[in-house]
């Protein structure tokens, strides 16, 4: 899903590199707001998850490659802001020092895989969530994760298979089957992925995961269960 240098046209890379920079501005000032002293660690771990998760690439039609997202786990464990945050470090790290995903491009990969797979899908997945409750705040929040971390993956390769045929890289007909019938496979293995590593965190520290609300405030390097 990393898009290489060369792919996309220069319209494409201004729109989303000026889409992407916004939304990183506007994250830095709102992540104060979700951020304290324990979620700190918590987003050094995350994002060292995510960046390993993401280094394992499956080769896809039209140049690219699938992997795993993690915009949902970071956004469901630290905030939207945060996770966006987490998202766009990652990125940029792999980007300058792994070579994977262009410089041009990174406007794009951020786009795709924090704004459209990370704050689309997150602010979805809390729309569907709240008619769950009566099911009971952990079962609600788990289905949606996995529901939503499914659907983040097949858009995020979605918006990319539009930009690269936008940029006449390679045929829409080709790369949008092409990249939404592996990622819909991929997606399986994220929604699983996702699920088990909140079902854990909300077992031990359930205070450390910002979408659940029914953790319990506690002082820092407190303990709780459910």
């Amino acid at each position: 899903m990393h898009i290489p240098d060369g792919f996309l046209d220069a319209k494409t890379s201004v729109a989303t590199y000026i889409a992407s920079a916004g939304t990183v501005g506007y994250a830095l000032y709102k992540a104060k707001e979700e951020l304290d002293e324990k979620k700190i660690p918590v987003l050094g771990i995350t994002a060292a998850f995510i960046f390993a998760a993401q280094m394992l690439n499956f080769p896809v039609a039209g140049g690219t490659s699938g992997h795993f997202l993690g915009a949902i786990l970071a956004m469901t464990l630290l905030g939207p802001y945060s996770g966006f945050l987490v998202m766009s470090v990652v990125l940029l790290v792999q980007c300058l020092f792994f070579a994977d995903g262009g410089l041009t491009a990174l406007g794009a990969n951020i786009f795709n895989m924090g704004i459209i797979g990370g704050f689309l899908s997150f602010y979805l997945l809390t729309l569907v969530k709240k008619p769950l409750g009566r099911f009971g705040e952990r079962k609600s929040l788990l289905f949606s994760a996995a529901l939503f971390s499914w659907f983040s993956i097949i858009i995020a390769s979605a918006a990319c298979a539009i930009e690269l045929a936008i940029s006449k890289t390679v045929s829409f007909g080709i790369v949008l089957p092409a990249m939404v019938g592996v990622h819909s496979i991929i997606g399986i293995g994220e929604a699983i992925i996702t699920v088990i590593v909140l079902t854990v965190v909300i077992e031990v520290r359930p205070d450390l995961v910002a979408s659940f609300k029914s953790a319990p405030s506690l002082p820092y390097g407190g303990e709780g269960v459910v």
